[in-house]
């Protein structure tokens, strides 16, 4: 079977986006496949029609916002026009608008509002000798750890796998947060399929950076952050939360499955 997939860049997030329909329960095993072809790509996504389903049934921003660009680049959207693409999207309930806008060099620019977190509380969770005490904002698919320093890349990368499987939840996050430089390294985990990744960029983890400070802080914030791949904009008021990013169409590839 001939599967056809895009290669999309959401800010460095290198996704893929199947366009050959694939039953559910075959889409964790033809994402392995496609990424030990494809050794840039962090994350494959099935689209169909108005819908998004990630491999892992996980909820992704970037991908959202790649789906969205995918579908107006098919229907023509033209240098300086926008369109808002209504999104049937794993991980939420509710269908998904994303703003999409073409710039003249034929990038766009993709605001996707993002999902409410189901809570944002300050969780203790003891790794090896080590206990910490860390801020955890939780959403229905990929839920994300805040750290301002009490984890080093070497601590996340231990303790990820092990804390996603201790706390029950389809995929977690580790999000190293400096805020007087305005960085974030995320560090993302799905157990199906089984991915582990420093992300270039992470949606769902600068959400939750979003939410966890203007719930903690009782106020409404915008905030950019420079991620290892580039920036994403998150403005957050509460529960609305919305994330703006570049998005880049890089080639169209198949896979012989």
């Amino acid at each position: 079977m001939i599967i056809q997939y895009k290669i999309i860049d959401p800010t460095k997030n290198i996704t893929a986006l199947v366009e050959t329909p694939v039953d559910a329960v075959c889409q964790p095993d033809i994402a392995v496949k496609i990424m030990e072809q494809e050794k840039t790509v962090e994350q494959v996504g099935f689209v169909q029609n108005d819908s998004l389903r990630m491999a892992g049934g996980e909820f992704c921003g970037n991908a959202s916002m790649s789906a969205a660009v995918l579908m107006c680049e098919k229907s023509g959207l033209g240098a300086g026009e926008s369109r808002t693409v209504q999104l049937n999207v794993s991980g939420s309930d509710e269908p998904v608008p994303v703003d999409v806008s073409k710039n003249a060099d034929g990038t766009y620019i993709g605001t996707v509002n993002m999902p409410a977190p189901i809570s944002v509380e300050t969780v203790s969770l003891r790794y090896n000798d080590d206990c910490f005490n860390l801020p955890l904002v939780k959403f229905k698919g990929v839920s994300h750890i805040i750290s301002e320093g009490q984890l080093s890349r070497a601590q996340a990368e231990k303790a990820v796998c092990e804390l996603c499987k201790m706390l029950g939840f389809d995929g977690l996050g580790i999000m190293l947060l400096d805020r007087e430089k305005e960085t974030l390294n995320p560090l993302v985990y799905v157990p199906k399929p089984e991915t582990l990744f420093w992300e270039s960029s992470c949606a769902s983890g600068t959400s939750a950076v979003g939410a966890y400070i203007s719930h903690s802080e009782n106020r409404s914030v915008e905030l950019t952050l420079k991620e290892p791949g580039g920036c994403l904009t998150v403005r957050a008021d509460g529960s609305k939360i919305k994330l703006t990013g570049t998005v880049t169409i890089l080639e169209t590839k198949t896979i012989d499955i």
